[in-house]
């Protein structure tokens, strides 16, 4: 990819375009990963998004997900099929919802907006998607990543609340 300050995808100046002509450009940046991709995702359903995802790790490019517990189990929720690939994944513990929606490629390159990684997102809604390399910006939306990540980390999930003991 040629050199990037920013580049919105699917806005207008007076209005927001149908996310579908979002597909292409995230696609497009997506797909140029090299060494990683970070994903912070409320909602996976999008089957070209998933096969994207899926062979960026066949390539070798070192995939994380993180999203939301209840959204990850839905009817063609891309989640089970990127964990049956072998991509890591990390989800909440059903303590309000990871509403996040982002992508960070090579620790160069920020994806967000409004955008759900979802068909019916993409079909039928007006959403916005920014893509932008900036340094300050992704080194902000990495270190959420990585908050996120170590806080959903599954040894520390906590099944059986202890009962507190008394002295």
């Amino acid at each position: 990819m040629g050199p990037l300050r920013w580049q919105v995808a699917a806005a207008a100046a007076v209005g927001l375009a149908l996310a579908m002509e979002a597909l292409l450009p995230v696609l497009r940046w997506l797909l140029a990963a090299r060494a990683s991709l970070e994903l912070c995702l409320f909602a996976f359903s999008s089957p070209q998004l998933g096969r994207a995802v899926q062979l960026l790790h066949q390539r070798g490019v070192r995939v994380r997900v993180v999203t939301d517990c209840d959204y990850m189990a839905l009817n063609g929720s891309q989640i089970g099929l990127l964990r049956k690939a072998g991509i890591q994944v990390r989800h909440d513990q059903d303590l309000g919802y990871m509403h996040h929606k982002f992508a960070i490629v090579d620790k160069k390159v920020l994806i967000t907006g409004s955008l759900n990684w979802t068909t019916q997102a993409i079909q039928n809604n007006r959403e916005n998607v920014l893509i932008m390399e900036d340094e300050e910006y992704v080194k902000l939306f990495l270190e959420e990543f990585e908050r996120i990540w170590e806080e959903f980390n599954p040894a520390k999930y906590t099944f059986f609340p202890q009962e507190k003991k008394t002295q």
